[in-house]
């Protein structure tokens, strides 16, 4: 080849390679992507933010929220400008909401955005119409979170313990749709109180479990007595469905609990019985230290005197009959015995049947109205002779001769003393428009009670109220208190057990939830600290006497383990006596107690 020729050949070679070197500079500038802007606050749901972004390449747009509680207008998207725009949706809880929002452009370049949603909720309209308690003074019902019936009570330590059929267990297996026919109830409630306004849930009696043999445990009632052992011994007896009565025992009033005999202490094979349905205990140890039981009810042998009342004296062990069976003639008798010793004198207490009252013997008395509690006395009880009708002095709940408490239900008592003063314990259907049912479950409330014993025994009537018992004592808020004592509560909270016998644990929602005591003592001590213990990922908002306006404290938890927080106040509190609110909330968070410092 000629020097020339090469030379010109490798000129060809050359001048597109310059071209093409050319080309790309003025073809490939700078890749373009914008976001325009880097945090988006919702002040209100519905409320709408545009985002503007320029691109000259695709695009993606993701959010990191697992719930979907705004939306974005446009998923993806290519070359050119675009206005997105980001739409809060309802907030049912009025919480705080935060997200992240991911602008990717196909280069790999990423811009986020910070999505929020400030806690705007105005509580008061909140829980305006959750519970009959948490805005007002009212006692009634003792628990507002759930359904409970066919009290008892005793005191122990200064506190009143009561314990319930747990009405709950049935609602929640039937729903608000069905009925309360008690038939999946197979635990017993347990809850205290120092004040008889707050109470404290100690939780359940599974006697399924302890009692395997019980098909159905409704209508417990306790007595207790100190032992030879030095230690006090509680004795529960408790109907096994209709069919018969067991009893557990326990060396403390919230267990753990036993059971003694392994089988019922009455049923129908028991050697006296005669009747249908051995339920609805009532147990009394009297001024000498004696036990005694009385139950019944089943098919009348005629409507003034069913025959089904039954009494019996119990062993020293209280598990055991000490002797013969005897009849209570008590007229128009249905179910729900009780018993008590009032100075020398045993005071008998039962729900009256439906039937018509065409039977009538006592002029100086008045016929007892359908499903109330009537009483009667006697100084020698297993001698059915000396038995007397004294009256009726509670009417059905649902007569609203009192309060208008709920619809006309079956009727079971209890009268008691706490510290010297006589209670008068019971049911009715006080939550069923709260919890939207209408199927017959049940609440227990307590009136102030007086007996009289000047000449022998007699009862005044007795009114079923919203108002219940005053508060006996103002509670202290700087000792440790416990999560589960309320005195109303926004009406759906759930507990649950904290591995200690007798305590449990508030458990917060998504949806905020609120307890709230009564009668908190700040006259002698001004607050300069909050502190709680606590669990999960979640926050405790604490008020006093109203929900209106900032919080006194608000504790933040984002810990995996029991911890104990706390939180300096700055704001002032006035003087005296108040309601402390606890708004709380966070899917997974548990509250344990609280007090201030």
């Amino acid at each position: 080849m000629r020097k020339g020729h090469g030379i010109f050949l490798g000129l060809l070679f050359l001048v597109p390679l310059l071209s093409f070197s050319c080309n790309k500079k003025q073809v490939a500038p700078q890749p373009q992507f914008t976001v325009s802007s880097a945090q988006v606050v919702f002040e209100s749901e519905g409320s709408s933010s545009n985002v503007s972004i320029t691109s000259n390449g695709n695009w993606t747009a993701t959010s990191n929220s697992s719930t979907i509680w705004f939306t974005i207008s446009q998923a993806s998207g290519g070359s050119g400008n675009v206005t997105l725009k980001l739409t809060a949706s309802a907030n049912n809880t009025g919480a705080g909401r935060e997200a992240i929002v991911t602008i990717k452009a196909s280069n790999g370049d990423a811009t986020q955005i910070e999505v929020s949603q400030p806690d705007n909720q105005n509580l008061l309209a909140k829980f305006a119409m959750v519970s009959p308690k948490l805005f007002t003074n009212n006692g009634n019902p003792l628990l507002d979170f759930m359904f409970t019936a066919d009290p008892t009570a005793i005191e122990y330590n200064g506190r009143v313990y009561v314990y319930t059929t747990n009405d709950q267990q049935q609602y929640d297996t039937v729903g608000p749709g069905g009925k309360n026919n008690y038939g999946y109830i197979r635990t017993l409630v347990m809850m205290s109180s120092a004040d008889m306004v707050n109470w404290t849930y100690h939780g359940v009696i599974n006697t399924a479990k302890l009692a395997p043999y019980t098909y159905a445990s409704w209508a417990p009632s306790i007595e207790s007595r100190m032992e030879t052992d030095g230690k006090t011994h509680f004795y529960m007896y408790y109907s096994n469905s209709g069919t018969a009565t067991a009893m557990l025992t326990s060396t403390s009033p919230v267990g753990p609990w036993k059971d003694p005999l392994g089988k019922n202490i009455v049923d129908t094979k028991t050697p006296g019985v005669d009747v249908d349905n051995p339920f609805d205990p009532g147990v009394l140890i009297d001024g000498q230290g004696t036990g005694w039981l009385v139950f019944g009810a089943g098919a009348e042998k005629t409507p003034y005197l069913p025959d089904n009342a039954r009494i019996f004296k119990l062993g020293p062990d209280m598990i055991s009959l000490a002797g013969s069976i005897s009849k209570i003639p008590a007229p128009y008798f249905n179910e729900a015995s009780d018993l008590n010793f009032i100075n020398g004198t045993w005071v008998y207490s039962y729900c009256t049947n439906w039937d018509a009252r065409n039977v009538w013997p006592y002029s100086n008395i008045a016929k007892p109205s359908a499903a109330c509690i009537s009483y009667m006395t006697s100084k020698a009880p297993l001698d059915s002779n000396s038995w007397q009708y004294g009256d009726n002095y509670f009417r059905n709940p649902g007569e609203n001769v009192g309060d208008n408490v709920g619809p006309l239900t079956n009727n079971h008592s209890h009268l008691f003393t706490f510290q010297g003063k006589w209670y008068f314990a019971y049911h009715a259907m006080y939550l069923q428009n709260y919890f939207n049912t209408t199927g017959g479950f049940r609440n227990v409330g307590i009136e102030e009670a007086s007996v009289n014993t000047a000449n022998g025994v007699n009862i005044p009537m007795i009114n079923a109220t919203f108002k219940g018992p005053s508060q006996t004592q103002l509670l202290n808020p700087f000792v440790l208190q416990q999560a589960e004592t309320t005195a109303g509560t926004s009406g759906h909270v759930k507990f649950d057990t904290a591995g200690i016998v007798g305590n449990m644990v508030a458990k917060g929602q998504i949806d905020k939830q609120v307890l709230m005591v009564r009668g908190a003592d700040f006259s002698k001590q001004i607050p300069s600290k909050f502190e709680a213990r606590v669990k999960g990922t979640g926050q405790i908002d604490v008020y006093v006497n109203s929900l209106a306006g900032p919080a006194l404290v608000s504790l933040k938890c984002d810990v995996k383990n029991w911890t104990t927080l706390s939180q300096q106040i700055t704001q002032k509190i006035p003087n005296g006596a108040g309601n402390i609110y606890f708004v709380f909330y966070g899917d997974g968070f548990l509250f344990d107690d609280w007090q201030f410092e």
